[in-house]
């Protein structure tokens, strides 16, 4: 596929997410008990008791407080005979009146307790006063607290009861889960369900099934073997591309060998707290063999199974490396993992540690390659169980125009068609919905752009070259889509892809896609005279070719068959590659440029033999904007068989 694309824009997708495997309903929330302490039900239970001591600490042992009065107003009430008792300590006179009395500070509030403070220069005398109206002068305050006994049962009672709840919930918690939880496994078990995922939901990748069929039935008849000596392989490590189905086929192999399973990410074995990462694998395999024969998965490897003593490795107190020092004792140690076997997936396996890779660890390695045409149908089949299709919709047409496409890309193929179909009102997936979907997964979502009149017949030009040369050069992949609708960064494309899988190039191929990619370039400067920045990407993939052809697969008489530059995977890491020297780097760089200039001046000549079918397919595309691959090999008067 080749594009002109713009400087600057940007587009981003967001990936769907998927059901667990066997995962019962009355576990996906769990109980009360398993969110202690930290829980909301925790929480409320707390507040719940915090309300009840305080009720019962203010209402049961609080007393209303008495009204303070003028001391003229006791007199008036001591002179009208409504004083009861009185109890008096220096100035301050506390006692009850016989009738309520209105707060003077409150209307609305009566009281018959009372509080008042005699004047230092008051002269009367209140002692007679108070013998002469039947008054009872009491030798002890009225207000006298609560008796030791209920101050401790009401005051501190609910407050140690609170406690003792705290402590013994969060115990409990402790040695169920570790210090505070910490320690413990976070694996997620799953028994077999009913709609469990099984061999029959995995395919195209039907080698990496086969080996994974043996450790089922071994778990189901592991008598068959031991009969025989044979030992079932202690791990299995899946590794493959993102998307291909290493995750699915774990779930599968959990579904059909209908015994325990363990899942857990890699990464939920690492905190702050040194130490916890071993913990977990402890109290992970200890579970595991609680419940043997079983099977544990690891998602993501990588990120604790990295080869140790590495720059980032602080000695014996890594915790990332304390964590992989457990998973290789657990795994083959003094007692091993009898009936436990690990299932663990990596996208990197080149960087994990050997002595996780040794036999008696992953003794079996299995790799999930992307499918080919056959199996790419198959899992078109699959995820199209459940849709609706109409009869014209060849699944062995979209498996063929989808090449290098893993498993997940596919099912977001069917999704995207499914989508597209319930947009437009159809009843059933139609054909149309399955290519439309493609192209949107494939060259982006189209850009509600205004272009001028020039930039729309530049861009015309650039992907007619694009075409046409991919259409002449004998060999080169077929032509299925020309068009200058924007989408994604592009403001054209032109889509090619193979008739059937490739898995190997000549430099006679890699020659022909370096001149298609030039085609754009070359398009512009022939017809315009000048050229823009939309053929950035075309560049990019064209340097890339190159510096392959010369450095990585001997492709240069004058470099000869070497290897000088390093391979992929080892790029993020300048040090990792082929060592050479500084002569040797030049001449891959005038190399390079030479097969450039060879292949960018073939692309020119072949544009100018072909300048009507050029001019053809330009005008085609202003006026329709987009050509389908067979009307644009009739506008170019090109065989579909050359």
């Amino acid at each position: 596929m080749t594009s002109r694309t713009p400087p600057n824009d940007k587009a981003d997708s967001k990936a769907p997410e998927w059901r667990v495997e066997g995962m019962p309903e009355e576990n996906k929330k769990s109980s009360w008990r398993e969110r202690i302490p930290g829980g909301r039900w925790f929480w409320l239970i707390f507040l719940v008791l915090l309300a009840v001591n305080w009720f019962i600490t203010n209402a049961v042992l609080g007393e209303e407080p008495p009204i303070r009065v003028p001391y003229t107003e006791f007199v008036v009430e001591l002179e009208a005979g409504n004083v009861e008792s009185v109890v008096t300590t220096g100035a301050t006179i506390q006692g009850t009146f016989k009738a309520p009395v209105v707060d003077p500070d409150d209307a609305e509030n009566t009281s018959v307790d009372f509080t008042t403070e005699r004047p230092t220069f008051a002269e009367d005398d209140l002692l007679q006063a108070l013998i002469d109206n039947d008054v009872v002068v009491n030798a002890e305050p009225l207000n006298q607290p609560a008796p030791l006994w209920q101050q401790i049962v009401f005051g501190f009672g609910p407050t140690l009861l609170l406690l003792w709840l705290f402590f013994s919930f969060y115990r409990r918690a402790g040695q169920s889960l570790g210090i505070g939880g910490l320690g413990s496994s976070r694996a997620k078990r799953y028994e077999a369900s009913q709609d469990r995922t099984t061999f029959a939901d995995v395919a195209g990748i039907d080698e990496a099934e086969h080996e994974l069929v043996e450790v089922v039935d071994f778990l189901r008849d592991p008598g068959k073997y031991t009969k025989l000596g044979a030992a079932i392989p202690r791990g299995v490590l899946l590794s493959g591309a993102p998307g291909t189905g290493k995750t699915l086929l774990a779930r599968a192999v959990a579904g059909e060998a209908d015994a325990p399973f363990f899942s857990m990410a890699a990464s939920e074995f690492i905190e702050m707290v040194v130490g916890v990462g071993a913990s977990r694998v402890r109290d992970l395999f200890k579970q595991a063999k609680e419940a043997a024969p079983a099977i544990i998965f690891i998602d993501e490897i990588d990120s604790i199974g990295r080869a140790r003593g590495g720059s980032m490795s602080f000695g014996g107190h890594d915790e990332r490396e304390q964590t992989l020092n457990q998973i290789l004792t657990e795994m083959d140690g003094f007692t091993g993992a009898e009936g436990v076997i690990v299932i663990a997936a990596t996208n990197r396996p080149d960087v994990l540690d050997p002595a996780l890779l040794r036999p008696g660890r992953f003794d079996r390695h299995v790799a999930v390659s992307p499918p080919d045409q056959v199996g790419r149908k198959a899992i078109l089949e699959v995820h199209t169980r459940g849709v609706p299709l109409d009869s014209s919709v060849d699944l062995g047409s979209i498996a063929s125009s989808t090449p290098g496409m893993v498993g997940a890309e596919l099912r977001n193929l069917v999704n995207e068609g499914a989508l597209m179909a319930a947009r437009r009102g159809h009843e059933r997936v139609q054909m149309n919905d399955f290519t439309d979907a493609l192209e949107k997964v494939v060259l982006g979502a189209e850009r509600k752009i205004m272009m001028s009149q020039e930039d729309r017949e530049l861009t015309a030009y650039h992907e007619s070259g694009h075409a046409l040369l991919g259409m002449v050069i004998r060999g080169a992949d077929p032509v299925r889509k020309i068009s200058i609708i924007p989408r994604g960064r592009a403001l054209g494309v032109t889509l090619q892809s193979p008739e059937a899988d490739r898995y190997s190039y000549s430099e006679e191929y890699l020659r022909g896609k370096i001149v298609g990619a030039l085609g754009g370039r070359a398009a512009e400067e022939l017809v315009f005279g000048s050229v823009t920045t939309g053929a950035e990407s075309d560049l990019v993939m064209v340097t890339n070719i190159a510096k392959s052809m010369v450095g990585r697969w001997g492709m240069s008489d004058k470099v000869g068959p070497l290897t000088v530059l390093p391979a992929d995977q080892q790029e993020r890491n300048p040090f990792s590659g082929p060592q050479v020297g500084p002569d040797t780097l030049e001449l891959v760089d005038s190399e390079v440029r030479r097969i450039v200039d060879e292949c960018y001046t073939l692309a020119l000549e072949l544009l100018k033999e072909h300048r009507d079918k050029l001019d053809a397919l330009a005008a085609a595309l202003l006026e329709k904007e987009t050509l389908e691959e067979n009307e644009a090999y009739e506008l170019a008067g090109i065989s579909r068989d050359r």
